[in-house]
């Protein structure tokens, strides 16, 4: 089948496919609010009908949330099965919009037009680049050069409570032997890549009781305990002066970075200068014997995320609180065990306690992060694909937050994903004034289209 005829073909229908792009925008399809309900089943409804507009059998699927949306298409070659979502966050604040975020815009600005509106970026310019990509082959070859199936979620921004119950119900049925996932970005704006490296993610809140009441500090201060200088000695003791995390254990199952990977993160050339210097900071903060891509990607974290206590009004009050909170998170890579880090976590706490005080434990999550090998061949020439239509080398990356969907692929699927997607750092993603450069919309159904190729071979 001929590629050049498909990359002419979505060429010559961008403004179509733009415009299909806004109307699925304008459907206000937040899954956080139960008020946008309908708007969830509209949007769900809105790919069933585009997707079997183009012969792929599709269906609405309900759960207990929002409905999934599950499509297949026979074909030769590989099995690929591709993941988005149509759900979108909320807008607030929405003073903050120069526009309705439901009335998508056409902007130019010094870097080049952009679509402007809720979900552009995040996630429904991605999800569209890949069924645009789909499209262009129909119309060219009356066909996909794959068999595919399409996996699109409407509650990956509220949680996604039914994700993983409706994909161990229906395993068998989305088992694929390739998970496409159209939800990352370019390096620094301009770098094609394809993410192997997901951090997982733990979450703790502590709660340390000290008198049964706040106390007068005049009356109480020096002799009674304070909690807030309890949680303060904890969480100072978590990291040692060269930003090591100090938990019993922590370090179990951190691999190193293989010499072929560290070698392409260097060639990168990442300023880590301009990177802190755009959030008015400059020294690398974290473990002082690792480079500053290695402290976001490869290397777990242990982060103070709020803490509170006491008296925090307008003004003085001199009390000795009752109690402290904290809450901590941590980022974890490798083989890391996240219950045995909590359960480690969780028993230097107690030993730091004094007998006069009690702690107590909320736990906020926790999950493994996801790894995924390059040695399979397809990795490779997908990345030879996104080279070709960007003419930047490819490069395969780490990402420092969570993207639980990846790992769901692995653990209960035993399918291989493949993390691509085509926003900027500036693309305002969660944002008041989110966007999507129309270059990324573009020559992202292009880069899908040389990769079907790609792995169709």
């Amino acid at each position: 089948m001929s590629l050049d005829a498909v990359l002419a073909r979505i060429d010559s229908d961008l403004p179509a496919a733009m415009d299909r792009l806004m109307d699925l925008l304008r459907i206000p399809s937040i899954s956080t609010d139960p008020a946008f309900k309908d708007s969830c089943d509209k949007a769900a409804d809105w790919l069933v009908d585009d997707l079997n507009g183009l012969g792929i059998k599709t269906e609405k699927r309900t759960t207990p949330g929002h409905p999934m949306v599950v499509g297949h298409i026979d074909g030769p070659g590989p099995h690929l099965l591709f993941y988005g979502h149509y759900d979108v966050q909320p807008v607030d604040p929405l003073e903050l919009w120069d526009n309705d975020p439901f009335d998508p815009q056409i902007e130019e600005t010094a870097k080049g037009q952009v679509i402007r509106g809720r979900g552009s970026s995040d996630d429904k310019g991605q999800l569209m680049t890949f069924i645009e990509a789909c499209r262009a082959w129909k119309a060219e070859h009356g066909s996909l050069p794959c068999k595919m199936t399409f996996f699109l979620e409407g509650e990956e921004e509220s949680g996604s409570p039914s994700l993983v119950p409706f994909m161990e119900e229906n395993a068998e049925e989305l088992k694929s032997d390739i998970a496409l996932i159209c939800d990352t970005g370019l390096f620094e704006s301009k770098t094609p890549a394809i993410v192997t490296m997901l951090r997982g993610l733990l979450g703790e809140e502590i709660t340390i009781t000290g008198p049964d009441v706040d106390l007068h500090s005049g009356m109480y201060g020096g002799v009674a305990i304070n909690p807030i200088r309890v949680m303060s000695r904890i969480v100072a003791s978590l990291h040692d002066d060269e930003g090591r995390i100090t938990i019993p254990g922590f370090y179990d199952g951190v691999p190193e970075l293989s010499d072929e990977m560290e070698a392409q993160w260097q060639g990168l050339a990442f300023d880590h200068a301009a990177f802190l210097g755009d959030v008015g900071l400059s020294k690398p903060a974290g473990e002082q014997d690792r480079t500053p891509l290695e402290m976001i990607w490869s290397r777990p974290t242990c982060e103070v995320n709020g803490i509170w206590g006491g008296y925090t009004g307008d003004g003085f009050k001199t009390v000795l609180p009752s109690q402290a909170h904290a809450k901590i998170s941590f980022r974890l890579v490798g083989d890391q065990d996240p219950l045995a880090i909590r359960e480690s976590f969780r028993a230097l706490v107690r030993d730091m306690v004094p007998e006069d005080c009690e702690v107590s434990f909320n736990d906020h999550g926790a999950g493994k992060a996801s790894m995924t090998e390059t040695d399979d061949p397809s990795f490779e020439a997908a990345r030879k694909a996104l080279t070709e239509e960007w003419q930047v080398p490819a490069a395969y990356v780490g990402c420092g937050g969570s993207i639980p969907i990846a790992g769901h692929f692995q653990e209960i699927l035993g399918t291989t994903p493949m993390l691509i997607g085509f926003g900027k750092d500036d693309d305002a993603l969660h944002s008041p004034n989110e966007k999507y450069d129309v270059e990324s919309f573009h020559k992202g159904i292009r880069s899908w289209a040389r990769i079907l190729a790609a792995l169709a071979r």
